[in-house]
């Protein structure tokens, strides 16, 4: 068999499908014919009119006379028992005294006005307008609020305390100072806080200037004399030696400066 015989087969296995394939798409869409199909035009519905109607208004079969238990026992009410009426509220009277006036402020053209609460002395702030403890706070002034409760009124007046006048102290006047000798200390001063303590303090003073004037007049004793320096024993350190020296020393010139002051 030739290779052209061969090719021809092959391309007639691939033809023959493609083939049928076209026919099978052509027979659908008729030949073409069916691709671009627009659909028919419908038909005019003629307009009809609406019937308008209204519901009847519920009504409970019986009247309400016949639904008593409903009434009488709620059902969502825990205790089953119809609620009780209300109260008729009486006319409010004005409590008065309940506040205070602390300042008051404006800015920008609204009132402020600062109040405490005389009970709990809490302190409340409000404005021309509002309302506070179920009071009209009607007007606010840089000196007064006014609240109001229907035809009462109260007002509230800010109270400026003057301040109080200086009392002025005696002062209880230093005892004389008496001249001291040359070379003496000076007293130490006395504060006026007191007549007591004037008192203590030139008390203190005395003592201290007789104190000095009697050892002022005791004749004072030479110094004691530096006691010999011992031998220290052989097999000793001489360093501990001059220190337990210049301790001894040290001993003498505190008696010294005593014995002078």
């Amino acid at each position: 068999m030739s290779d052209f015989s061969l090719r021809a087969r092959g391309v007639l296995w691939w033809l023959l499908p493609l083939l049928a394939l076209a026919a099978l798409i052509g027979w659908e869409t008729d030949w073409g014919r069916a691709v671009d199909k627009h659909p028919a035009p419908a038909e005019e519905v003629a307009p009809k009119p609406v019937a308008v109607a209204v519901l009847p208004e519920y009504a409970i079969e019986g009247g309400v006379a016949a639904r008593t238990e409903t009434v009488e026992r709620p059902l969502f009410n825990p205790t089953r028992r119809p609620a009780p009426p209300p109260a008729q509220a009486g006319t409010a009277r004005m409590q008065r005294g309940q506040f205070a006036l602390t300042g008051t402020t404006v800015v920008e053209g609204k009132s402020t006005a600062f109040l405490r609460e005389i009970a709990g002395n809490k302190s409340r702030r409000v404005q021309a307008g509002e309302s506070i403890n179920g009071m009209l706070v009607a007007e606010v002034k840089p000196d007064r609020v006014r609240l109001a409760l229907g035809d009462e009124s109260e007002e509230l007046v800010l109270k400026v305390a003057t301040n109080p006048r200086a009392t002025v102290q005696p002062v209880a006047a230093a005892p004389p100072v008496a001249p001291q000798p040359p070379g003496a200390a000076a007293p130490a001063s006395v504060t006026p806080t007191g007549a007591a303590a004037a008192a203590d303090a030139a008390t203190l003073a005395e003592r201290r200037r007789a104190a000095r004037a009697a050892a002022a007049a005791t004749p004072q004793a030479p110094p004691a004399a530096a006691p010999a320096t011992p031998v220290p024993p052989a097999g000793v350190d001489p360093r501990w030696e001059q220190m337990d020296q210049r301790y001894r020393e040290r001993a003498v010139g505190a008696a010294n400066r005593g014995v002078a002051q």
